[in-house]
């Protein structure tokens, strides 16, 4: 059987792709379709970074970050060659940071008079009434440690802490300050958001132990 000959007269027919969709007549369901492979997605990266939680009363308060303090202490003790004290706080007490540094001019040297470099050592806690403070221990001479921690704190009193005097600071505009001297080239501060009890407690801790060997 033989095969017709096209017509060359006849149409041609091109085939139309199908119009898209008005947008005035994308439903919900359209859209839908379209953000659920992007949810899912989500969904799935959350859960596997564990960002995902569920707090019917709002967000929680974060965990207090762990430090080891004595062993930041006591290498702080070898390193900075001055006398560090680690203090012996009440159950709820948390030590949550720490860092040493130096204060350039921040003491006299006894041998020269001259002026020189101090160093510090500070370890910030956490009081069982949710307050932070924080303690540093330094060669410094007052003046110089009071004026790193706080340039415009001045002195209003003092306070005896089992014997202890303690000189009080108030803040030019952060946090009260109290320091003293215990007799061995130790010069101590304690400043933060906590109540009297909380300075008490802290500047007891410190003050009733004795100084790392090194």
């Amino acid at each position: 059987m033989s095969t017709p000959e096209p017509n060359p007269d006849a149409p041609v027919v091109v085939p139309v792709p199908r119009p898209a969709k008005d947008r005035l007549l994308q439903d919900g369901r359209d859209m839908f379709w379209s953000m659920a492979p992007l949810v899912l997605v989500c969904i799935a990266l959350a859960g596997v970074l564990g960002m995902c939680s569920f707090a019917p009363n709002g967000p929680g308060q974060g965990g207090v970050p762990q430090f080891d303090a004595p062993a930041a202490l006591q290498a702080d003790a070898e390193v900075l060659k001055f006398p560090v004290r680690v203090p012996v706080l009440p159950q709820g007490w948390q030590p949550n940071s720490g860092t040493r540094g130096g204060i350039d001019g921040g003491r006299t040297d006894p041998a020269t008079g001259q002026p020189t470099r101090a160093v510090t050592s500070r370890v910030g806690y956490i009081a069982p009434s949710k307050m932070y403070l924080s303690l540093t221990q330094s060669n410094a001479d007052e003046a110089r440690l009071v004026g790193f921690l706080d340039p415009a704190a001045v002195p209003t009193g003092a306070q005896d802490v089992d014997g202890i005097s303690w000189v009080v600071y108030e803040p030019g505009e952060g946090e009260p300050i109290w320091t003293t001297r215990l007799g061995d080239r130790a010069q101590i501060a304690i400043t933060g958001a906590g109540s009297q009890d909380d300075f008490r407690t802290l500047a007891k801790a410190v003050q009733t132990q004795a100084p790392l060997p090194v």
